[in-house]
């Protein structure tokens, strides 16, 4: 079992940054992938960013590449989501991912989520 518990989230300016965390227990072997997806009103969620534990297998949306930088902290156990130049349409309720394998899909464990707003 793995359990994700998500923060950071908050309310933002266009333009600005915030940074999310999710600090992970349970199993969190360095082979398996974690990452972040986000799901804005109306919307289906969709794939944000990935990492693995030892920092590699790195990906990311196109829309979030080079404003976005997903990291980790393996003695926290923790997985960050630094999120720069936010755009009101970065607006939805932010997931950390978990799978049990080297690449995120299949998800096979969800956090709570946290929610980012963008103002214009």
């Amino acid at each position: 079992q793995v359990q994700l518990v998500e923060s950071g989230g908050g309310l933002v300016q266009a333009g600005g940054s915030l940074r999310l965390s999710c600090a992970a227990s349970g199993r969190t072997f360095s082979s398996y992938a974690m990452g972040w997806f986000r799901q804005a009103p109306g919307k289906e969620r969709e794939f944000v960013a990935a990492i693995n534990w030892s920092g590699g297998n790195l990906a990311y949306a196109a829309s979030v590449k080079g404003r976005f930088t997903i990291s980790t902290d393996n003695a926290k156990n923790t997985v960050y989501l630094q999120m720069t130049s936010l755009k009101p349409e970065d607006t939805a309720v932010y997931y950390c991912a978990a799978s049990l394998r080297a690449v995120l899909l299949p998800v096979a464990y969800w956090g709570q989520g946290t929610q980012v707003t963008v103002s214009s």
